[in-house]
C-alpha cells in the first residue's frame, strides 16, 4: 500500500535541522522498511515547496524549508505464505495443498542474523542442531534431519554450501514443512524426509538500493555489508544486484574466532515474453578454537544427561580449526508462448573446498564430566551440477482448468576426500578442558590432493495435473516422479570402485484444497519423502549389500487463513519412514544390517505471521510432535520416543512501533523447546528450555538519507541449557550475546 506524503513546513524548521542534523521519520509503522529488501520498498525524499498538497501562509521575513517524506510498500510482511513448489512452480500458500512459508531480506537484515540457522529460529517448525566432530548446521523439521547438503538455492539441489550458509545473499528463506519427493525429487543426501528448505538469491529491484551496514557481535566480531542494486537500459530490462557481507573476530564462547566473507553478482534481463537471471556467489567460512558437540559413548540406560556448563564454556582445543570456501551459481531461463505455455530451464553449480582439524570430545562419565578427545584431520572437495527443466501448460477441458507441469532434473555430485587421525583418544573433561599437542598417527588419502571417494547421479522424470472447479473454489493435484539413483563408492586413498548401486523408484502425489470462503483454504495431501539405499558396512555378515530407495509416506490435514497483511494455518500431519537397523543373525553371533525399523511421526503445526493492530506485528507459532519407534531391534524399544525430537516448540517474535517516539520499535523474541529423550530406552532427557531475545531499531534521517540503528541482545538472562541432542551428539546453547549495526540508503 502507498502512505500519504507526511509534508512538514514549520517556521524556523531549516535553522533546527541544521543544528541537529536529523529529522525523525514520520512513522515507524514504514521506518523499518526503510531497510526492506523487497520491490517497492524506497524512501523518497523531495523538498520542493511545488510538491505541497497544502499551502500555509508564513511571514514574509521568515525563511521557509519545506520537507517532504514519502514512502510506499507493499502488503509484503517480514512472513510470508507462499514460495518455491519446485515441479509446481511458485504458488501462493493459499492456494496449494502444502505448508510453505518465506522469510524475506527484510528480517534478516533487521535481526542481523549471521547463520541461516539465526533466520530460522523465527519458525516454530524448525530447530537447528550441529553435525558430527564439526561445525556444521543441521536442521530438524518435523522430527526429520535435513542435512546442510540437501538445502536448495533456486529450487536446484547440490549447489548451496554444506556446512555453513550466510543469509546475507538472500531475498527469502523458503520452508516447506513435509515430504517433497514429487515435488523437488530426491535430495542427494538422502535428508528432505520432514521438509525442505529453498533459499532465493537477491535480485535486481524496480527501485535503485545502495545500501551500506556496520556491525558489532560481542566478544569482538567486526563486520559491514554492501548492498547495491540498479536497473538500466530501455523499459529498464537489464538489472545488477551486488551483495558483499564479512565479519570476523572472537564469538561469545570463549576462545572461539569466526571469520567469514560472501560476495554475490546478480544479472536479469527481461522483455514481455522472457526472462534470464544469473547469479554467482563466493562464500568463505573459517572457525578457529571452535565449541563442538560432545559425543555421548553411550545411549544406555545408564548413561544420565550432564549438568549444564557455563554458556560460554568452551571445552574444544585452540588447535582445531575448519576452512571452508565455496564458488556457486545457478542460471534461469523462462519463455512464455502466448498466454497459455511456458518453458523454463535452471541450471546450478558448485565447486567447494573443506579443509579442518576437529577435536571431539566423547563423554564417558556424565557425573565427572570425564571423556576423551580424539583429533582428525579432513579435507573434501565437492564439485556439483544441477539441472531442471519443463513446461507448464494452463487450458480447459470443459468446466474444468487444467495446469499441467511436466519436466525433468538432473544432480550430478562428485566428492574427493582424505583424512588423517589418532587413534588413541587423549583424556578430557567438559568441566576442565585440558589442551594437548594432536598427534594424527593414521592417515588414508593425500590431504593436499584428495581422491574421489564417491560419484552420485541422480535423474527424474516428473508429470502433474491440477484441475480447478467451481469457480477456483476447488483445487485438485495428482501426478508422480520417476527417480533413478546411482550411486558409487571408492576406497580412500587407491581410489578403488568399492561398491556400485543403482536403483529407481516411482513417487506419486495427491493434494486438494477447498475455499469454502474467499481468504479461507481447508487442504489435504499424501505425498512421498525418498532416500537412497544404505550400503552395508564391513562388520557385517551382509557386508557389501545395497538397499533399494526407502520411502517415507506422509498424510496431512490443515488449513488456512490469509489476507495478505496477516496469515495464519494449522496443520495435521503423520509420517512412517523405515531405517537401518542391527540385529542378532541366528545363533551365530554375528550381526546383520537391515532396513526393517520403522519411526512414525505424529503432530501438529500452527502458525501466525502478520499484523495484529496498527504498529503491532508477531510472527510464531507452536508445534507438538509425538515421534515414536514403531519397529526396533528385537522389539526393545517399540514404542519409545525417539531420541533428540522435543515434544513441543514454540516461537515467537513481537515487534511494537512506539507511538510517541517516531521511528523507534521494540522488539521481543522467545524461543521454547519441550524435552528431549537422551537414549532410546526413555529413562533420561533433556529439560525443557526456554529463551529470550531483546532489541530494539531507530530510523532517522541525517541529511535527508533514511539511517537505522539496530541492537539486540539474544539469551538475555544468560540462559544455561542443553539445546539439542542429535543423534550421539549433545549440542550447548548459545551464551548471552550483545548485537548492534547501522544501516545508511544512500
Amino acid at each position: 500500500m502507498n502512505f500519504r506524503a507526511l509534508c512538514l513546513n514549520t517556521i524556523g524548521l531549516s535553522s533546527l535541522l541544521s543544528g541537529m542534523g536529523t529529522a525523525f521519520l514520520s512513522s515507524s509503522a514504514w521506518a523499518e522498511n526503510a531497510t526492506s529488501q523487497s520491490r517497492n520498498n524506497a524512501l523518497l525524499f523531495s523538498s520542493k515547496a511545488s510538491d505541497l498538497k497544502k499551502e500555509e501562509t508564513v511571514p514574509a521575513t521568515t525563511k521557509q524549508e519545506d520537507l517532504i517524506v514519502t514512502a510506499s510498500r507493499n502488503n509484503r510482511m517480514y512472513v510470508s505464505s507462499g514460495g518455491d513448489l519446485g515441479a509446481l512452480g511458485n504458488k501462493k500458500g493459499l492456494d496449494v495443498p502444502f505448508n510453505i512459508r518465506s522469510y524475506n531480506s527484510s528480517l534478516i537484515l533487521n535481526q542481523q542474523a549471521q547463520t541461516l540457522g539465526e533466520v530460522l529460529l523465527n519458525d516454530p517448525t524448525v530447530r537447528t542442531t550441529t553435525g558430527y566432530g564439526n561445525y556444521a548446521q543441521l536442521f530438524q523439521i518435523r522430527g526429520f534431519t535435513l542435512y546442510g547438503d540437501d538445502v536448495a538455492i533456486d529450487g536446484l539441489y547440490g549447489v548451496t554450501p554444506r556446512q555453513l550458509v550466510s543469509p546475507q545473499l538472500y531475498d527469502s528463506v523458503q520452508v516447506l514443512n513435509g515430504a517433497s519427493a514429487f515435488l523437488n525429487g530426491a535430495a542427494p543426501g538422502g535428508s528432505a524426509i520432514g521438509g525442505n528448505i529453498n533459499l532465493v538469491p537477491k535480485r535486481a529491484t524496480s527501485t535503485d538500493i545502495t545500501r551500506v551496514t556496520g556491525d558489532y557481535t560481542s566478544n569482538g566480531q567486526g563486520g559491514g555489508a554492501v548492498d547495491i542494486s540498479r536497473r538500466f537500459g530501455q523499459d529498464r530490462a537489464y538489472g545488477f544486484r551486488f551483495n558483499a557481507a564479512g565479519m570476523n573476530g572472537r564469538t561469545a564462547i570463549k576462545g572461539e574466532r569466526r571469520d567469514d566473507i560472501a560476495i554475490a553478482g546478480a544479472f536479469d534481463w527481461h522483455n514481455e515474453d522472457t526472462r534470464i537471471d544469473m547469479n554467482m556467489n563466493y562464500q568463505k567460512q573459517q572457525v578457529f578454537g571452535g565449541r563442538s558437540s560432545i559425543i555421548v559413548s553411550s545411549l544406555g540406560t545408564d548413561m544420565p544427561v550432564p549438568k549444564t556448563t557455563s554458556p560460554s564454556k568452551n571445552w574444544g582445543q585452540k588447535w582445531a580449526y575448519t576452512d571452508l570456501s565455496y564458488l556457486f551459481g545457478t542460471l534461469n531461463i523462462e519463455h512464455d508462448f502466448g498466454d497459455h505455455i511456458t518453458l523454463y530451464g535452471k541450471f546450478g553449480a558448485q565447486s567447494g573446498q573443506e579443509i579442518g582439524n576437529y577435536a571431539t570430545t566423547t563423554l564417558k562419565n556424565s557425573y565427572t564430566g570425564d571423556g576423551s578427545v580424539g583429533a582428525m584431520a579432513t579435507a573434501y572437495n565437492v564439485l556439483n551440477k544441477s539441472t531442471q527443466a519443463g513446461v507448464r501448460a494452463h487450458f480447459k477441458t470443459g468446466f474444468i482448468k487444467h495446469e499441467i507441469n511436466a519436466g525433468g532434473s538432473a544432480i550430478w555430485e562428485e566428492s574427493y576426500a582424505a583424512y588423517a587421525m589418532s587413534l588413541v583418544g587423549q583424556a578430557g573433561n567438559i568441566y576442565n578442558p585440558i589442551q594437548f599437542t594432536p598427534n594424527e598417527t593414521y592417515a588414508s588419502g593425500n590431504m593436499k590432493n584428495p581422491g574421489r571417494v564417491s560419484m552420485n547421479k541422480l535423474y527424474s522424470l516428473f508429470f502433474s495435473d491440477t484441475m480447478n472447479f467451481w469457480d477456483d473454489r476447488i483445487s485438485l493435484t495428482g501426478g508422480f516422479r520417476y527417480q533413478n539413483i546411482l550411486s558409487n563408492s571408492y576406497a580412500y586413498g587407491t581410489g578403488k570402485l568399492q561398491s556400485q548401486y543403482e536403483s529407481g523408484v516411482i513417487s506419486p502425489v495427491v493434494g486438494l484444497v477447498v475455499h469454502p470462503i474467499k481468504h479461507f483454504a481447508v487442504y489435504f495431501n499424501r505425498i512421498q519423502g525418498l532416500s537412497a539405499g544404505t550400503t552395508v558396512g564391513a562388520s557385517y555378515v551382509n557386508a557389501g549389500q545395497t538397499f533399494a530407495p526407502y520411502q517415507s509416506t506422509q498424510y496431512e490435514v490443515g488449513a488456512k487463513y490469509d489476507i495478505g497483511r496477516f496469515s495464519a494455518s494449522v496443520s495435521f500431519y503423520q509420517t512412517a519412514m523405515p531405517y537401518g537397523m542391527v540385529e542378532s543373525y541366528g545363533n551365530t553371533g554375528l550381526l546383520i544390517y537391515t532396513q526393517d525399523g520403522k519411526q512414525r511421526n505424529r503432530g501438529m503445526e500452527l502458525t501466525f505471521n502478520g499484523k495484529i493492530w496498527r504498529g503491532l506485528r508477531f510472527n510464531g507459532g507452536l508445534t507438538l510432535i509425538d515421534a515414536k519407534q514403531i519397529r526396533s531391534s528385537g522389539g526393545s524399544y517399540d514404542g519409545k520416543t525417539v531420541i533428540g525430537v522435543p515434544d513441543y516448540t514454540i516461537n515467537g517474535n513481537l515487534e511494537y512501533d512506539i507511538p510517541f517516539v517516531k521511528g523507534l520499535t521494540f522488539v521481543g523474541r522467545v524461543v521454547s523447546t519441550g524435552k528431549q529423550q537422551f537414549n532410546n530406552a526413555n529413562t533420561a532427557h533433556l529439560p525443557a528450555w526456554s529463551r529470550f531475545d531483546l532489541g530494539a531499531r531507530y530510523t532517522f534521517l541525517v541529511r535527508n538519507k533514511p539511517l537505522t540503528a539496530r541492537i539486540e541482545i539474544d539469551n538475555v538472562g544468560n540462559q544455561r541449557y542443553w539445546d539439542s541432542v542429535y543423534q550421539s551428539n549433545l549440542i550447548m546453547g548459545v551464551p548471552q550475546t550483545f548485537k548492534f549495526s547501522i544501516t545508511a540508503d544512500l
